[in-house]
């Protein structure tokens, strides 16, 4: 594979390499299928359980995590003999504990000069206690700088370490708090979210809480969490050993008591490595709710998404917004209508969701990346795919989001579709992907005017991108330049 040495090797959101790939992928896929323009009426249990997956790709945990955490927890909130309101706050605040996991990514990069995702992974393994942070940090900080730059990173991260882990623990908690509301869940799963890394002793993060003052919905997911850790990791004896050994500290002892009774029964370790066990989650009273989901409520759960994934990095904050923006412009052009450009605008504020499952160290990367970094770039847009597939209400737009960088020439990934093999849909997303690319800041050079961007852009039609969706585009940025120019009335 022969990749160009230009800055515009990067184009695309550190990502449309496709623009510049000498060897096609000789996989290809059948087109893509016709999207529904039917109202969605959709349980939103089905919804927020497939979309818990994109979380899980964020903390580096196996497949599942959010759900298994979401049986666990509401296992012991029946136990706990609360009622059906409660429960419903409690799944739901379970299922989306992570949803601000992405905001500290970039600084866990930066700061510890480490794969952000393994990091995240690894960390949920320490008990806070002093020899386990010492050996985390040394294991995972610097490890592919040289010597010098490694004990500088080091030393940093010992000094700052008390503030620093208060810092990024504060800034995922608040972040995934205030997605919560916008996605207009109650302010009760909203500070179940906030709190769900406070200590039953006092001792944890942001707000150091203690006792009866962490919300019980927070207390029972962060017990479920380490369950799910442990037991994936290490087998059931691991888990009850692991919450046992923070009873008192991390856990209120009660609700270890509870989950000890859980555990005696053998049905329930059975059930949690179910390959069933989504849907028997889903299959728990909350996820039998009569929540359903409208067309309006699907936009903000989109939009709500579309920020997880902007926030990965600070390259790509407003991408999707931008993108949804030029995508929704181009359609208007080409006589789309309103139906389809609102089921078009999912489409692109959800395609880049795969990024997700990438880390910042790759992703923010100010120079050439490697052969072995630009395999684990092409894979975001798989990753968008599978992600949306397991969402009944955006299946339909899985392979738009999975197709966003292929090329009209078959130089494209990750499947080196040709022509008619990418869909018009698919071609609109891509132009605007691309140019949201060269007018915005990257970690690998500045934006781009719009002129430069344009005559870039001029030399890839018929090649990477449609000329229609280019022509479509160039006409609605003109219109928009008039309409700006005009005075107020």
């Amino acid at each position: 594979m022969t990749i160009l040495q230009s800055p515009l090797t990067r184009i695309g959101d550190a990502d449309a390499f496709s623009l510049i790939i000498r060897e096609p992928n000789q996989v290809n896929l059948p087109r893509n299928g016709q999207h529904s323009e039917n109202s969605t009426h959709l349980a939103l249990a089905d919804i927020m359980s497939a979309m818990s997956h994109a979380l899980d790709l964020v903390e580096g945990q196996p497949a599942g995590h959010c759900i298994r955490c979401c049986w666990i927890g509401t296992r012991i909130g029946q136990t706990l003999g609360l009622d059906d309101a409660a429960l419903s706050e409690l799944y739901y605040a379970i299922i989306l504990k992570d949803l601000g996991c992405s905001s500290n990514a970039a600084r866990i990069c930066s700061h510890y000069l480490t794969d952000d995702i393994l990091f995240k992974r690894n960390a949920k393994t320490m008990d806070g206690s002093l020899p386990q942070v010492l050996r985390f940090v040394l294991q995972h900080t610097g490890l592919q700088s040289d010597m010098s730059e490694r004990f500088r990173t080091v030393l940093t991260a010992l000094r700052t370490g008390p503030q620093m882990a208060k810092e990024l623990v504060e800034t995922r908690c608040i972040r995934g708090a205030d997605i919560a509301l916008q996605m207009r869940f109650s302010q009760t799963v909203a500070e179940a979210i906030r709190s769900l890394d406070e200590h039953w002793d006092g001792s944890g993060q942001p707000c150091g809480l203690k006792g009866e003052t962490i919300p019980l919905f927070s207390q029972i997911a962060l017990l479920a969490q380490v369950v799910d850790v442990f037991h994936t990791e290490s087998g059931p004896r691991a888990a009850c050993t692991e919450i046992n050994a923070r009873s008192g500290t991390w856990f209120n002892p009660a609700i270890v008591k509870t989950f000890n009774e859980l555990s005696a029964d053998t049905r329930f370790w059975h059930d949690l490595a179910a390959n069933d066990l989504q849907a028997k989650v889903l299959a728990l009273e909350p996820g039998r709710a009569k929540q359903t989901v409208d067309e309006d409520y699907l936009d903000d759960i989109s939009k709500a998404f579309a920020q997880v994934v902007d926030a990965k990095s600070p390259f790509t904050a407003g991408h999707s917004d931008r993108v949804t923006n030029y995508t929704d412009m181009i359609a208007r052009q080409l006589g789309y209508s309103p139906q389809k450009r609102r089921w078009l605008r999912r489409a692109a504020l959800l395609h880049d969701i795969g990024k997700l499952g990438i880390s910042n160290s790759v992703l923010d990367k100010p120079d050439k990346l490697t052969d072995q970094e630009f395999m684990i770039i092409k894979q975001h847009p798989v990753y968008s795919g599978d992600i949306l597939l397991k969402v009944a209400a955006f299946s339909d737009i899985a392979q738009i989001a999975r197709g966003h960088h292929e090329r009209l020439d078959g130089n494209g990934y990750p499947d080196g579709l040709t022509g008619d093999q990418i869909d018009i849909n698919t071609r609109i997303v891509t132009v605007a992907d691309i140019f949201d690319a060269l007018t915005a800041d990257r970690p690998y050079r500045a934006a781009m005017p719009r002129e430069k961007a344009f005559a870039i852009m001029d030399e890839m039609v018929g090649q990477a991108i449609d000329a229609n969706c280019y022509v479509a585009l160039k006409a609605a940025i003109a219109i928009e330049a008039i309409d700006l120019a005009q005075p107020a009335a």
